[in-house]
């Protein structure tokens, strides 16, 4: 594990590898206009070709050096910047393009958006997570943009004030529990981070002594993006335009629901007593250093410093070993697959989560009410949320 100097980082080849999500633009567009076994070429290269570029272009553990300072990132900040306005370009210039098509049956098309909803979840989604930390105005409304278009708008809000506040605790709807299998997962989140990103935000609206109504909530903002995208769905395809739309926000959501099931599953903060954890360390999430995936997710598989560092650009994330962090067998295309059955899943990560409670907590002899969630809530005025649905004030 070396160090890459800023003068190094700054150049544009070391940049150009994260690009590599702009060649499923042309992928995409070929896979409209050739039909058939074409439709499926875009979920093929995000989920196969990819792991197989792993497989054999190995690990990455070099860290830039994290103090470069950021007008040295132009190259890496172009990527996340031009994302918006072409994944706009691409769900919609599709929906033009494809209702109309004889060429395509409606079986086609399906598969078809099944494919941009690949592209919108692993890339769009993944450059929003990247674009909602930074503190340029601009890039946030990109990331928010991005979001309206897989109807998640939401999950700025949750992801910045629920999520990073009480990853690892039982009050954190993402945090995977331990033998939880993915699609009882799944379900649950669907309604527990969008009511715990309202109420956290109306929380916030309360501090201030305003309602939850009051015209700076950011979700009347969410809402708005999502219902033009809606209508401008609807507007270019009619209602099966509109169908095509809602199919590829789906896989969008699914796909980001998966790599957020992967990425704290089973892993929980240490409880010091009278509602207080430890703080948030790079242990406290599943670290991947496979350099193609790595290229395609602009380094979200090294999410163990994300966490410990919320505030640092994709490139400047550092690779933590195992000393530090906890390692996923495989890069998140592999274990996003393995999810999806959860025998083959526990067989696989439930070893390794009893192996890192021995090395980081040795000292804890009883993890059944981190297992179940039993354990005090962290303090705070903001709502619990039960999977059901049910508020329970704190």
């Amino acid at each position: 594990m070396s160090t890459i100097p800023a003068s190094k980082v700054s150049k544009l080849t070391s940049a150009m590898p994260f690009w590599l999500s702009l060649l499923l633009i042309p992928l995409v567009m070929y896979s409209a206009y050739a039909g058939g076994w074409a439709v499926l070429l875009v979920p093929f290269a995000t989920w196969y070709l990819f792991s197989a570029i792993d497989f054999f272009s190995g690990v990455n553990e070099d860290n830039a050096d994290p103090q470069t300072p950021d007008d040295q990132l132009t190259w890496y900040k172009l990527i996340t910047a031009v994302w918006a306005p072409i994944q706009f370009c691409i769900i919609f210039g599709m929906i033009y393009f494809v209702t109309p098509a004889d060429h395509l049956s409606s079986w086609e098309q399906l598969f078809l958006f099944l494919g941009v909803g690949v592209i919108t979840g692993v890339i769009g989604i993944n450059y929003s997570h990247e674009l909602m930390h930074q503190k340029p105005k601009i890039e946030r409304r990109m990331g928010d943009a991005l979001l309206g278009m897989v109807l998640y708008s939401h999950f700025r809000s949750e992801h910045l004030l629920v999520h990073h506040r009480y990853v690892g605790t039982p009050r954190d709807p993402v945090t995977a529990r331990y033998n939880e299998g993915f699609w009882r997962f799944f379900v649950r989140v669907l309604v527990e981070c969008n009511v715990s990103a309202f109420l956290a935000e109306k929380a916030m609206l309360a501090r201030k002594g305003l309602p939850w109504h009051h015209r700076s909530n950011p979700f009347w903002q969410y809402w708005l993006w999502q219902a033009s995208f809606l209508l401008l769905a609807l507007l270019l395809g009619d209602v099966w335009g509109l169908f095509l739309f809602l199919i590829q926000a789906v896989v969008a959501v699914f796909q980001l629901e998966l790599v957020n099931y992967v990425e704290h599953y089973g892993l929980t903060r240490k409880h010091l007593g009278e509602g207080k954890y430890e703080h948030v360390m790079p242990r406290h999430s599943w670290n991947s250093a496979q350099r193609a995936s790595n290229w395609l997710l602009i380094n979200l598989q090294r999410h163990s410093d994300h966490h410990y560092k919320p505030d640092r650009r994709f490139p400047l994330l550092q690779n933590h070993g195992a000393a530090d962090a906890p390692q996923l067998p495989f890069g998140y295309s592999i274990m996003t697959l393995t999810a999806l059955s959860p025998r083959i899943w526990r067989r696989v990560m439930n070893p390794r989560v009893r192996k890192w409670r021995a090395m980081y907590y040795p000292e804890i002899t009883d993890w059944a009410p981190y297992k179940d969630g039993s354990l005090p809530l962290p303090k705070s005025g903001v709502i619990r949320v039960h999977w059901l649905g049910v508020g329970e004030k704190l």
